[in-house]
């Protein structure tokens, strides 16, 4: 038999009742005056992100859902998590360049059968879908019809963000879990029937049945939230931006760290000229606040007015922005800031310069035996 998949009788009615997304595209020296930023502890700690990790046969792709911006989508999503119903379940469906799709089906002993649904979760759009997001599948011409099925977009998908009431962006991929994505994205794809119309498989030749070595297989699993060590204290950079890069010190009794940012000028100023903050006259930052769990979430203040080895004129602070330090593992993290004043903001993959401290991070984050 040529292109066979084994589908239940009732998965097949309910695919036929209820395609996951008929959306058309989508189940649709340095200067005198140098500014520096200084940061206080806040008085409450913001939450923390749950992580999940979603492993597949080209690796791991770690996810950061967005409990505070879409509570509910996240509580739907955790719900079939933990009821362990994307267990054994595949990627049903990509689009080159636009999505890959999963959620839905499980394949157990060479049948395929659909995830039981729970009621559809409220939409609650808001974030881009922009590549490297993954968002909730819908049914056409109706916001609040999600249940179990997800896409992640492979590009920036911005037009998503108004069809069908906004389609609902609950996590970030993080770490480096898209090139798993882009090489899912990649495999070819074959019709064999609704809802399986654009199934991507693997070495798959087109003759006998599908085999679950063919399907790309998945398991979703919440995961540990990396903890913040004193093995982090190293020299990190992000690869782009050669010749800047981060201090980094972690004080674990205290709970807090410690981040300098170096930049560089790329085109030195007159002497006269005050640095301005993003300019070329400004050399870096600094910032100290507390940390939870995996991130430290710092309240920025900008200082302006000093000079170096002098007690005058005195440094005046001005609260001005955010900063997130975010680590995935030892060797790995992000960090996002929002400065309004300089209309700077931004997302940083930062790395190691040097590997010294990684099997220290790596002991310390083992959990402690009793």
């Amino acid at each position: 038999m040529r292109g066979c998949f084994s589908i239940d009788p009732e998965t097949r009615e309910f695919m036929t009742k209820r395609r996951p997304m008929p959306v058309s595209r989508l189940y649709p020296g340095l200067a005198r005056s140098l500014i520096a930023v200084m940061v206080s502890v806040p008085f409450a700690m913001p939450a923390f992100a749950t992580n999940v990790v979603m492993t597949t046969q080209f690796g791991d792709v770690e996810i950061e859902l967005l409990d505070e911006e879409t509570p509910q989508t996240v509580a739907n999503f955790l719900n079939y998590v933990n009821d362990g119903d994307y267990v054994n379940s595949f990627i049903h469906r990509t689009v080159p360049e636009f999505v890959v799709q999963g959620g839905g089906y499980t394949f157990t002993d060479g049948v395929a059968n659909s995830v039981p649904t729970d009621p559809p979760v409220v939409n609650e759009p808001g974030i881009s879908n922009t590549r490297g997001t993954i968002a909730m599948a819908k049914i056409s011409g109706d916001p609040n019809s999600a249940t179990s099925q997800w896409f992640f977009n492979v590009e920036d998908n911005t037009d998503l963000d108004s069809n069908n009431g906004g389609f609902t962006v609950f996590g970030r991929v993080v770490g480096n879990g898209m090139e798993a994505i882009d090489q899912i994205a990649a495999l070819q794809r074959w019709n064999l029937g609704s809802p399986f119309t654009e199934l991507p498989l693997i070495d798959y030749s087109g003759e006998g049945s599908v085999q679950a070595e063919n399907l790309v297989i998945i398991d979703i699993q919440v995961v540990d939230p990396f903890p913040i060590n004193a093995g982090l204290n190293d020299a990190w950079y992000n690869p782009e931006t050669s010749g800047q890069g981060f201090l980094i010190a972690v004080y674990p009794q205290r709970g807090t760290m410690f981040v300098a940012w170096f930049t560089f000028d790329a085109e030195r100023p007159p002497g006269d000229v005050t640095a301005i903050l993003g300019e070329p006259g400004h050399r870096w930052l600094t910032a100290q606040g507390p940390f939870s769990e995996n991130k430290g979430v710092l309240d920025i203040y900008v200082t302006s007015g000093g000079v170096f080895d002098a007690g005058e004129p005195a440094p005046v602070p001005v609260k001005d922005g955010t900063m997130i330090v975010e680590f995935h593992d030892c060797n790995s993290g992000t960090i996002t800031y929002d400065i309004p004043s300089a209309g700077l903001q931004g997302v940083i993959p930062i790395e190691r310069i040097v590997l010294d401290n990684v099997a220290l991070c790596q002991a310390l984050a083992e959990p402690v035996v009793e």
